[in-house]
């Protein structure tokens, strides 16, 4: 029982972590129609920014910092302004190929230009470890939980008690009837790139310790984010929260009751068992069509 409890607890801290980069999905297909492949580089960007900021001498929370700015100019403006924005007239399928090229774009960029090896990432949290009831909690573990959920729990309150949360939500229901009502519809979408910029700078610096910053590590993140946001229900932001844990515990226990050989195929099997019994996820809800 105590090593279920550590397993379960240990699942339920990296899925919160898959949660917040699988938020980044959800929030962008509602807001602007937008997939992108290459949310798992996004969430490796981030990593090496904190890095090369490390090397020149700032502490991890500087570094952090520098981090999350250059990522809400670069994964937030830049990509919205010079790869979304043009594609979207072409549809969805234009930006899924543009997301896939800049996902391949990017890793070989990091790769040629900093370093094919895997390099050690600090713990903000640090690798102590402490017990409670028998069972052994590392303060990375409850440290990634509180602060993944006072990430989506505080976003959640934007969009739901604020007048911008609101607006972005407008924007996302109907982009045409949030403009007639005089909502500015291109700030709201930025607002929303941005937030997924903050979402995916936060997860670098929760996942990197244990994932090490290598050029390919967004490989595996983005992968189980994407099945996460659809167990959940794409269009449904609870949804995220809700996959991502489901996938981060049921991933410790397939590893430790069944085999660690599995472990990556979780997210796999669990996304075509949700699909096939409710396609638009566990908490989606079916998007209504005119023809």
């Amino acid at each position: 029982m105590t090593d279920f409890l550590q397993l379960l607890i240990s699942g339920i801290a990296t899925g919160s972590i898959y949660a917040m980069a699988a938020l980044g999905f959800t929030l962008l297909w509602q807001a602007s129609g937008t997939i992108n492949f290459a949310q798992g580089e996004f969430v490796m960007l981030p990593a090496f920014s904190m890095l090369i900021a490390m090397a020149m001498g700032l502490p991890l929370w500087a570094a952090f910092v520098v981090a999350l700015i250059v990522s809400v100019l670069v994964l937030g403006m830049a990509f919205k302004r010079f790869i979304v924005d043009p594609m979207r007239a072409s549809g969805v399928i234009s930006i899924v190929v543009a997301t896939l090229g800049l996902s391949i774009g990017l890793k070989s960029f990091v790769k040629a230009g900093y370093s094919a090896e895997p390099h050690p990432f600090p713990s903000v949290f640090g690798d102590e470890v402490f017990k409670l009831a028998g069972v052994t909690i590392s303060y990375s573990d409850v440290g990634a939980l509180l602060f993944a959920g006072l990430m989506v729990l505080g976003l959640q309150l934007f969009l739901n008690k604020t007048l911008t949360g609101r607006a972005m939500q407008a924007v996302a229901q109907n982009t045409f009837s949030a403009e007639a009502l005089g909502i500015n519809v291109k700030r709201m979408i930025f607002y929303t790139f941005a937030i997924n910029a903050i979402l995916v700078t936060v997860t670098a610096l929760l996942i990197t310790p244990t994932y090490l910053a290598k050029f390919d590590m967004g490989d595996n993140i983005g992968l189980k984010a994407f099945f996460a946001a659809i167990i959940g229900g794409f269009n449904n932001s609870r949804g995220a929260l809700l996959g991502g844990v489901i996938v981060g515990v049921l991933e410790n226990l397939v590893g430790a009751y069944i085999t660690p050989s599995y472990k990556d195929g979780v997210a796999l099997a669990l996304f075509l068992a949700v699909i096939l019994v409710k396609p638009d996820g566990l908490l989606g809800t079916p998007a209504e069509r005119k023809v």
